[in-house]
């Protein structure tokens, strides 16, 4: 290979220059220095070639080698990705711990995929079938919840010429397909840049709902899958705990978790938590559908970058074999941090508050490779990928340029307001400034299904809640017993779908997760209850008996009705309206 060693010249920080590397092209992987240190050329000027290293660059100087890969930063995709741990490379952090200790040796290596573990592959195809790129060619048990496809790569097809079972490791042949280029084996593995979207057939309108549990997010703020969602809020507000939430209960099939750029301790809490907790739908541990990609801010900045590609990558991979599939960036705060210092140190002119000009557009390209698909393969099946990312602006501030440069790619904003989280309501996310661009599509798929007002009873309850917003900044003037008695018992209605509806406890096993039906049904009787008050304060009842019933405790408890019982529900109603009534007659 051409120019296959240069040495360094320069070294800043995550940056180093080299010279001699000709014939190198943009983003090519390189080897840095004696330790062999992971490395990416991200810029070329005449014979110099900046390259920001995954490692920390202590150590390397001047006159040190370089050598090239020929290859793009690229990930490993087969059997064994399911109840991993990578760090931003792709590196099983499980392995090097076993083999280096606690503390990531520097230019340490080990293989993604374990070429120990054994697999049985059950072919799909027969031989003398024609496959086109994407066709299933067999299956992989992974784990109790996943069934891993072998697919023909991009770019291949042929007729297989021969394929059987075959119990062996991920680079165990399964496979011969004849192609127009002659015969390839095809092994359980396959290798993809992190950097290049993997290919579809088309994409699909996201129209089917994500039901993740969370009152909040479904009734008021829902998403789709195959959508993309912002999770903007300062220290504290509970980005975190959002994501942990939505990683647990999302009706998705795959979950993927890209910690990027976050604090050891958060990364621990979901390598601490996730084995022990258990799929909702199956009672399975929620490992066994779960992949981690853990970058921590202990770790060199430029490694964040490569944890956001290499994270999105598996998760397209997952979802080419038709699985719904929910990849968690926390935080892309970080990751523009980081953009910001390469930047810097590229002498690049700087944009608003330092980041870089492209930092939009780099954004966009990770979020656009979300969306709902006709995955490629003759068997016309469909995938989807939900990307749902944190942002950490400092100090909340939401006019900052990477809360603004994702809003504008993303459909749905889910602000959090630490006023909320400091007043121990979660989920903190602000009812009036979040918004979904899917609510009409996710409105439509349940009112139809449901047969109910689903639409119509959220539409009431937002109403309610802006209404309270307004007459707080008059309560604070005058106080609320100067409020006409219209108003105080439409605070009081605003005050139970805060505390009733919308708050919800993520650590009692029963407000957790609330299924659709549950919401709706929740929410109905709220608004059963205001109505009734409303008839009955126009017919003279007193203002002060409607706030205090007896069932208003009852109402308050109802979150925790199980999901087998909600016929309790059509009773609470009932007794709901007789108390409201009994005060016309007493």
């Amino acid at each position: 290979m051409e120019g296959n060693r240069g040495e360094v010249v320069k070294v800043s920080g995550p940056l180093v220059i080299a010279r001699g590397l000709t014939g190198a092209r943009m983003y090519e992987m390189v080897r840095v220095g004696e330790a062999n240190l992971f490395g990416e050329i991200i810029e070329i000027r005449s014979d110099e070639y900046s390259i920001q290293v995954y490692e920390e660059t202590e150590g390397i100087g001047p006159g040190q080698p370089v050598a090239r890969t020929g290859e793009p930063l690229s990930v490993e995709l087969g059997p064994g990705l399911i109840r991993s741990i990578y760090d931003g490379v792709q590196r099983p952090l499980d392995t090097l711990a076993r083999d280096f200790g606690d503390f990531i040796v520097r230019g340490a290596e080990r293989p993604a995929l374990d070429r120990t573990k054994i697999w049985d592959f059950k072919p799909v195809a027969r031989a003398g079938d024609t496959v086109v790129p994407g066709d299933v060619l067999g299956t992989v048990q992974e784990s109790n919840l996943v069934s891993h496809k072998i697919m023909v790569p991009p770019g291949r097809s042929g007729t297989v010429k021969k394929i059987g079972p075959v119990r062996g490791s991920v680079e165990t042949e399964v496979a011969v397909i004849s192609g127009p280029k002659g015969d390839f084996a095809m092994t359980m593995v396959q290798r993809w840049p992190v950097r290049v979207p993997r290919p579809v057939k088309r994409k699909l309108p996201p129209n089917v709902p994500m039901v993740t549990g969370q009152r909040v997010v479904d009734m008021f703020f829902p998403i789709t899958k195959g959508g993309t969602a912002c999770v903007p809020g300062p220290f504290g507000s509970g980005k975190t705990v959002v994501q942990h939430q939505l990683a647990k209960w999302a009706d998705a099939q795959i979950v993927v978790y890209v910690g990027c750029g976050e604090r050891g301790n958060e990364m621990t809490d979901v390598l601490m938590e996730f084995p022990h907790l258990l799929d909702p739908a199956s009672g399975e541990p929620l490992m066994e559908r779960t992949v981690l990609v853990a970058n921590t801010s202990n770790m060199p900045v430029a490694a964040r970058e490569a944890s956001v590609f290499t994270g999105i990558t598996i998760a397209e991979y997952f979802r080419d074999m038709g699985y719904s599939v929910a990849l968690m960036a926390d935080s892309t705060s970080r990751w523009a941090e980081a953009m910001r210092e390469i930047s810097g140190r590229l002498e690049e002119m700087p944009g608003e508050e330092g980041y870089p000009a492209y930092l939009g557009s780099r954004i966009a390209s990770f979020y656009e490779r979300g969306g709902s698909v006709s995955c490629l393969g003759s068997d016309g099946r469909a995938g989807a990928l939900s990307i749902i990312g944190a942002v950490s602006p400092p100090g909340g501030d939401l006019s900052e340029p990477v809360v603004q440069a994702t809003l504008r790619v993303v459909k749905v904003f889910w602000g959090l307001d630490d006023k909320l989280a400091f007043s121990r309501h979660f989920p903190a996310i602000n009812w009036l400034n979040s918004y979904s661009l899917y609510q009409e599509v996710v409105d439509t798929e349940v009112d139809a299904s449901m047969r109910v007002t689903w639409s119509a009873n959220r539409k009431r309850a937002m109403g309610v809640l802006k209404r309270e917003a307004e007459l707080d900044e008059l309560v604070r003037l005058v106080g609320v017993d100067a409020l006409a008695h219209d108003d105080r018992l439409l605070m009081q209605a605003a005050k139970m779908i805060r505390e009733d509806f919308l708050h919800q406890n993520a650590f009692d096993e029963r407000d957790t997760y609330t299924s659709l039906e549950k919401q709706f049904r929740l929410l109905k009787v709220i608004l059963r209850y205001y109505d009734e008050a409303r008839k009955a304060l126009t017919s003279g009842a007193l203002l002060n008996d409607l706030l205090t019933l007896g069932v208003l405790d009852e109402i308050a408890r109802a979150k925790l009705i199980a999901e087998d019982k909600l016929e309790q529900f059509d009773d609470l109603e009932r007794r709901t309206a007789e108390a409201a009534g009994a005060l016309l007659h007493s």
